[in-house]
This record gives structure tokens, C-alpha cells and sequence, in this order.
């Protein structure tokens, strides 16, 4: 779901701490977008996050 096909980036996992210090279970999920990509010389629809989008890793299919 929200994982990238390229990087393997997934939710991440951690505590929130409040200003008085209650601790609280909390997620960060990564900026995931389903594109059309070209994998292998086939146009497919890929997860993929936007760093992985923005650095040049997948190339777009029109």
C-alpha cells in the first residue's frame, strides 16, 4: 500500500512525545504516487515515492 516499488520505502514507525512528556504510538508515511512508468521497456503502474520521482530513478510513460 504505502511503499515504494523503487526504494522499498515504507511507513515508519515511533513514539510522540508531548510537551508534558505523554508518549503516544505514532506513523509517518511516505509521499507515495501511483504513476505509469516504463519498467523493462513496458509501460506499467507503479507505487512510487516522490523522491524517487523527483531524482530522475523512474522514467514517466505518456
Amino acid at each position: 500500500m504505502a511503499k515504494c516499488d523503487i526504494c522499498s520505502k515504507e511507513i515508519a514507525f515511533g513514539i510522540k512525545v508531548s510537551h508534558s512528556h505523554r508518549r503516544t504510538n505514532r506513523t509517518w508515511k511516505p509521499n507515495v504516487v501511483k504513476v505509469r512508468a516504463i519498467v523493462n521497456g513496458t509501460p506499467r503502474r507503479i507505487n512510487v515515492c516522490t523522491r524517487c520521482l523527483r531524482s530522475g530513478k523512474v522514467v514517466r510513460a505518456n
